[in-house]
């Protein structure tokens, strides 16, 4: 089957958790995550879950597996924390949690932020996997960072990529 037919037979509403992580945002003005939920829920997707966490690795995974514990998403999309500041500990605490990475979504969203943004693309470590039954995405927390993540790579293939999950 290619990849035409898996999309045509790939459910069209999926589950949806978000979790912006920050040191300086509250849930009012998570603009990103904001829009991430709006854009979720006009595209028919369910969002079961939106929170903004402090920027702390063991809060991060913690939530993370607390999340997808209770409210079993089928997708969980994290914003912010994947820069290189000492700061920014997504990443770290988010991969040792992976079955399985998805490493095309790296390097293809460093290409497209490249076209916005220049060399200051090299400054992202956005990554993706799969824990458990949930897809996983971390991108960076900018309002640009995450529309351009999720418009060109994330949406477009959410049912795809959960057919794949439930298919096992």
């Amino acid at each position: 089957m290619g990849t035409r037919e898996h999309k045509e037979s790939a459910p069209k509403a999926v589950t949806i958790g978000i979790i912006s992580v920050s040191t300086s945002r509250a849930l009012a003005n998570d603009e990103s995550g904001h829009w991430i939920h709006r854009q979720a829920l006009a595209e028919g997707h369910e969002v079961l879950f939106h929170q903004v966490i402090p920027d702390d690795s063991t809060t991060i995974s913690q939530t993370v597996g607390e999340v997808i514990q209770k409210f079993k998403p089928q997708v969980l999309l994290l914003s912010g924390g994947t820069g290189i500041s000492s700061r920014d500990v997504t990443i770290e605490a988010v991969r040792p949690l992976f079955s399985k990475e998805l490493t095309a979504f790296s390097p293809l969203f460093a290409q497209l932020s490249f076209r916005q943004i220049s060399s200051a693309a090299i400054l992202s470590r956005a990554t993706a996997g799969v824990v458990g039954n949930t897809v996983l995405f971390c991108m960076p927390g900018s309002f640009k960072a995450c529309k351009l993540a999720c418009t060109e790579l994330i949406f477009p293939e959410l049912g795809h990529l959960v057919r794949h999950i439930l298919i096992g």
